[in-house]
């Protein structure tokens, strides 16, 4: 699979994760170029094995794929699209070693316990990876 022409990367989010949707409106905003693929792995009509990959691939962190097929994965996914957007200045402070470093642990902290932080957990404490919606669980 390829992007359509224009496009200089594909994102893969959770259009069931409130604070990842405040990031994602904004790319979209911003987006005036149309660079960018927004593909919501939420959605009833989305089918991971289309990508070779399950649900709980996608659900485990952020992912991206370049028009030549590459997947990337974290940190990465967010640098390729701000500099979509024009934000190659916060892109270039993000490789700065030390930076780096923060960044990818801090959106490993944030994947690994992103559905306690978004009150997606059940009383109990438990956090299971949503599965998949079927289209009549949308209505």
């Amino acid at each position: 699979m390829t992007l359509p022409a224009g496009k200089t990367v594909e994102v893969f989010y959770d259009g069931d994760c409130p604070l990842c949707m405040r990031e994602i409106r904004m790319l979209m905003r911003r987006d005036r170029a149309g660079r960018i693929q927004f593909t919501d792995i939420a959605a009833a009509t989305f089918d991971p094995a289309a990508y070779g990959k399950d649900h709980a691939d996608f659900m485990a962190r952020i992912h991206g794929r370049l028009p030549d097929g590459t997947w990337i994965e974290g940190v990465e996914v967010f640098r390729r699209l701000y500099a979509a957007i024009g934000f190659g200045w916060i892109v270039a402070v993000t490789r700065v070693p030390g930076v780096s470093h923060l960044l990818r642990l801090g959106y490993h902290l944030f994947a690994k316990n992103r559905l306690r932080l978004t009150g997606r957990c059940a009383p109990d404490g438990t956090c299971a990876v949503p599965a998949a919606r079927a289209p009549a669980e949308l209505g």
